[in-house]
C-alpha cells in the first residue's frame, strides 16, 4: 500500500508497514493534489541566489515560516530580485523535499504585495543608488539650447510620441529619431535601457544622425505601471549617458528613479518637448530685439568715437599749415644742397685725381716685376748649381763606399769564390761532395775544378784509376 487507510486503527499487528519513500511519496501527492497552485503572502528572508542558477529564500508572517525554491529557468523571468525584508505575494504550488521532510512552495512568479511594499522598495535603491553618486548635481549636462535631432525613447502606438512629435512641430520643428520600447511589462526595462546605450553609441557622422538630446516618456499610469522607470538597469543607463537626457516619465505628480539620474527632468512627456526646444516665433523675435538692440548699440558707439575724433581734431594743428612750413623746409633743404654741391664735387675730383697719381702705370708695374724675377733667376740659377755639385760629391762618396763593399775588391786582395754546377756560391766544405764540378772565381778570372774529397768528415778517396780532374783541370792541391 502506498497510503494510510482511513477508518478504525486495526490491531498492532495489523498495522501495514510503509516504507520512508512510500510516506515521502504519498505526502508530495497529498500536497500537490490539494494546493495545485496558490498565492502565498508574506515577507522575505533569507534570498539565497545559489551558483546553479536556483533562487532559495523563505516567506514568514507573524506566526508561520514556509521554504520557497525558485527554479533557474523561472529566476530569469521575474519582474524583480528579492530582498531581506521584501513583501511579496508568491504564486505557485505547495510540495515537499524528501531530503529533509519540508514541505515548500515551487515558485512561478512573485510580486510586491501592494503598494507600501513598492515605495518601500524604491526608496531602499534610491538611497542606494544616491550613495553611488549617481544623482549627483555635478553629473548633470546642460540641454542644447536648439538641438539639430532629438532622439525618443518610448512606446511607438502610444499618444505620447503623437504629442511629442506635435508639440516639436508647433514650437521648433526638430528632426527625431524613434527608438521604439514597451514601456511597461517583462523585458521593458532591458529594452529601455538598450535604447538609451544605442543612442549613445551611434557614432557621429554616420549614416544614422547622432542625437544631441534624448527624450524618455511615458504617460500616466499606477506606481507597478511605471516599475520599469525605477528599475536599476533603467537608471544606470540614463546616469552613464554622454547625450543630455531629458525624462518624461507620468504626470506632474508622478516621480521615478530615472528623474533623478536625468539631466532634467519634464511633469509630462508634452513639457519634456517644450524643454528640447525654443518656441520658434520666440526665437525669431528675441533675435530681431537683439538685432535692433545691436544696431543702436553700434550707432551710439559710433556716434561717440565720432565726437571723441572731432574733440581730438580740434586740439590738432591745421594740417595745411603743418604741411606749408615742411614744405618750406625742404625748400630750405633743396637750396643748400644745390649750393653745397659744386664745391663737394671739386674736392672729391681733387682727392681722386691725387690718388690717381700715386697708383703706377702697369707698364711700371711689369718693368719692375720683371727686374725681380731677373734676380729671382739668377739666385735660382746658383742655387741650383750648388745643389747639384752637392749632390754629386755624395753619390761619389757613396760610390767608392759601394765599391768598397764589392766582394770583387774582396777578391782583389787574394780571395777566391767558389760556385756549384748551378752557380750558387759555395759557403760550406759540407756541401760538397766528391766530384762535384766546381768553378773558382778569382780577380781576374774563372777556372773550372772537381772536388776529390767531399766536405763529410768520413769522406773518401776516389778510387785508384778514377779520373780525379777534367781536361786541361789543374789540382787546386
Amino acid at each position: 500500500m502506498s497510503e494510510t487507510p482511513t477508518g478504525p486503527v486495526p490491531a498492532a499487528d495489523n498495522i501495514p508497514v510503509f516504507t520512508v519513500s512510500e510516506i515521502s511519496q504519498a505526502v508530495k501527492r497529498t500536497l500537490e493534489g490539494a494546493f495545485d497552485r496558490v498565492r502565498v503572502r508574506g515577507e522575505v528572508s533569507k534570498p539565497n541566489y545559489h551558483g546553479s542558477g536556483h533562487l532559495y529564500f523563505t516567506l514568514k508572517d507573524e506566526d508561520a515560516v514556509i521554504d520557497g525554491v525558485c527554479w533557474r529557468g523561472t529566476v530569469g523571468r521575474l519582474r524583480l530580485t528579492l530582498e531581506h525584508g521584501m513583501e511579496v505575494i508568491a504564486t505557485g504550488k505547495i510540495s515537499s523535499y524528501s531530503g529533509s521532510s519540508k514541505y515548500q512552495i515551487v515558485v512561478e512568479s512573485i510580486e510586491l504585495a501592494g503598494e507600501g511594499a513598492l515605495l518601500k522598495l524604491l526608496e531602499e535603491r534610491r538611497r542606494r543608488l544616491a550613495a553611488e553618486g549617481l544623482f549627483d548635481a555635478a553629473r548633470k549636462k546642460p540641454i542644447p539650447l536648439l538641438p539639430d535631432v532629438i532622439g525618443v525613447v518610448t512606446s511607438p502606438t502610444g499618444a505620447v510620441i503623437r504629442d511629442i512629435l506635435h508639440r516639436l512641430a508647433d514650437r521648433c520643428p526638430r528632426h527625431v529619431l524613434l527608438w521604439p520600447v514597451a514601456v511597461q511589462g517583462e523585458g521593458a526595462a532591458a529594452q529601455i535601457a538598450a535604447a538609451i546605450r544605442g543612442f549613445n553609441a551611434i557614432a557621429p557622422g554616420g549614416p544614422v544622425p547622432r542625437p544631441d538630446l534624448i527624450i524618455v516618456a511615458r504617460g500616466g499610469g499606477s506606481l507597478e505601471d511605471l516599475w520599469a522607470f525605477n528599475e536599476e538597469e533603467v537608471v544606470r543607463a540614463a546616469a552613464a549617458s554622454d547625450i543630455p537626457l531629458i525624462s518624461g516619465v507620468g504626470h506632474e505628480t508622478d516621480v521615478t528613479l530615472i528623474d533623478f539620474a536625468a539631466d532634467r527632468r519634464a511633469p509630462t512627456p508634452t513639457a519634456a518637448a517644450e524643454m528640447a526646444v525654443p518656441v520658434r516665433a520666440e526665437l525669431l523675435a528675441r533675435l530681431i530685439e537683439t538685432e535692433h538692440r545691436l544696431v543702436g548699440a553700434l550707432g551710439r558707439l559710433i556716434a561717440e568715437r565720432r565726437l571723441a575724433v572731432e574733440g581730438l581734431g580740434r586740439g590738432l594743428p591745421d594740417p595745411a599749415r603743418l604741411l606749408g612750413e615742411k614744405a618750406q623746409r625742404l625748400d630750405g633743404w633743396v637750396e643748400r644742397l644745390l649750393n653745397a654741391r659744386l664745391p663737394f664735387f671739386d674736392a672729391r675730383r681733387r682727392l681722386l685725381a691725387r690718388l690717381g697719381a700715386e697708383i703706377p702705370t702697369p707698364h711700371q708695374q711689369i718693368a719692375r716685376r720683371r727686374l725681380e724675377l731677373g734676380h729671382a733667376a739668377g739666385n735660382l740659377g746658383k742655387a741650383i748649381v750648388g745643389l747639384l755639385a752637392r749632390i754629386e760629391l755624395r753619390l761619389d762618396s757613396l760610390g767608392r763606399l759601394l765599391d768598397s763593399y764589392s766582394y770583387e775588391q774582396v777578391l782583389a786582395r787574394g780571395f777566391a769564390l767558389v760556385r756549384d754546377a748551378a752557380d750558387r756560391p759555395v759557403i760550406s766544405a759540407k756541401a760538397v761532395a766528391p766530384g762535384d764540378g766546381l768553378t773558382i772565381q778569382f780577380a781576374d778570372g774563372a777556372v773550372g775544378a772537381v772536388a776529390v774529397d767531399g766536405g763529410g768528415p768520413k769522406a773518401k778517396r776516389p778510387r785508384t784509376g778514377a779520373p780525379t780532374t777534367k781536361a786541361k783541370q789543374g789540382s787546386l792541391w
